[in-house]
């Protein structure tokens, strides 16, 4: 993990900042021209709406960054970022983020038939295996950008036909909004049932090109953890599960109308829930009850609460990111699944 750099209150260290970072962009811009990867400036279609985006390194995005304490050597640039697939929307994408090869695996783009479309996905699986386990990767609220393929490559390394499916492909390319307030109400439009309708569609793709379905998992991250908790009460081939700081008590909406505690009784795998003690928004009280509720029903569910850790503590591309608690969760989450006879 990066070490984080002091804020700089001095006027001198914050222009010589300024500066390091105009240099830095020039350079990622003169590296995506020579790649030949258009800088993007302008609007982009979303379905609901559009959204701006413009890849400039601003002199807000430093002040920023200064004033939160986060050394911009810590950090890519927006350029940087972009050009790489990564987010904009969660604060800057720290240099260190893990980077997993596709040495043994066969991965990429996908197009998931769905009813009167096709939704894009990422696989990756391992090569010269026959009939590895699909496991599912339920993404954030970004969109299919570069952190969640590669955590799909991560599990494709592990043995396992991992399928990361955009089922919020029908709203836009979410990878290029850079405002939450942008992006919140589009992902909070996508219905519960179409969910449960394209992950399926991913399962049945995934079948069709030799994966072993008998052994199907799920693991998802902040939004995508919820969606663990729901696709765990809506499928019963599932064979298990694992949330991420998956929210439990969202409020009802026409779109969502029940939660991951609503649901609870419902569950049909064995689910591990991995939380953080400090996230303000998922609360330790949150999980506890949502654990008595799942004992008293009488499923099987386990989970781990990090102490010092807050939301998106897996999160190696952003500045909540802890290694210890990340090292900890994979390896907890690996065992899980090979507990309930998902991975070998």
């Amino acid at each position: 993990m990066a070490e984080r750099g002091r804020a700089h209150p001095d006027t001198h260290s914050a222009r010589d900042q300024l500066k390091r970072g105009e240099t830095e962009k020039i350079r990622w811009m003169d590296l995506m021209r020579r790649l030949g990867i258009s800088r993007v400036k302008g609007t982009a279609a979303t379905g609901h709406g559009s959204a701006c985006m413009s890849f400039e390194l601003s002199r807000q995005e430093d002040e920023l960054a200064l004033e939160s304490g986060v050394s911009r050597r810590d950090c890519l640039t927006s350029v940087a970022a972009a050009a790489m697939g990564y987010t904009l929307a969660a604060g800057p994408v720290r240099a260190a983020a893990i980077k997993t090869s596709t040495e043994g695996l066969a991965s990429g783009a996908a197009a998931v038939p769905v009813s009167g479309a096709e939704m894009p996905a990422y696989f990756a699986r391992p090569l010269n295996t026959a009939k590895p386990p699909v496991i599912l990767v339920a993404m954030e609220v970004f969109g299919l950008h570069e952190h969640i393929k590669d955590v799909t490559r991560r599990l494709g390394l592990l043995g396992a036909f991992a399928v990361a499916p955009d089922y919020y492909f029908r709203l836009g390319d979410l990878t290029k909004i850079t405002e939450p307030s942008q992006l919140m109400p589009l992902v909070n439009s996508k219905p519960d049932q179409e969910l449960f309708s394209d992950l399926d569609a991913a399962v049945a793709w995934a079948k069709g090109q030799g994966g072993d379905t008998e052994r199907l998992g799920i693991i998802g991250f902040c939004r995508g953890g919820r969606t663990v908790w729901l696709y765990a009460a809506h499928n019963a081939s599932l064979k298990a599960g694992v949330a991420f700081y998956g929210s439990l008590m969202d409020k009802p909406s026409a779109a969502m109308p029940k939660n991951a505690f609503d649901l609870a009784t419902k569950v049909k795998a064995p689910v591990l829930g991995l939380y953080g003690a400090e996230d303000t928004g998922i609360t330790p009280d949150q999980v506890e009850a949502m654990k008595d509720k799942l004992e008293a029903a009488g499923k099987t569910a386990a989970f781990k609460i990090y102490p010092g850790a807050g939301h998106g503590f897996f999160a190696d591309y952003r500045q909540s990111y802890r290694a210890d608690a990340a090292e900890d969760a994979w390896n907890a989450m690996r065992a899980w699944f090979k507990k309930y006879h998902v991975l070998d």
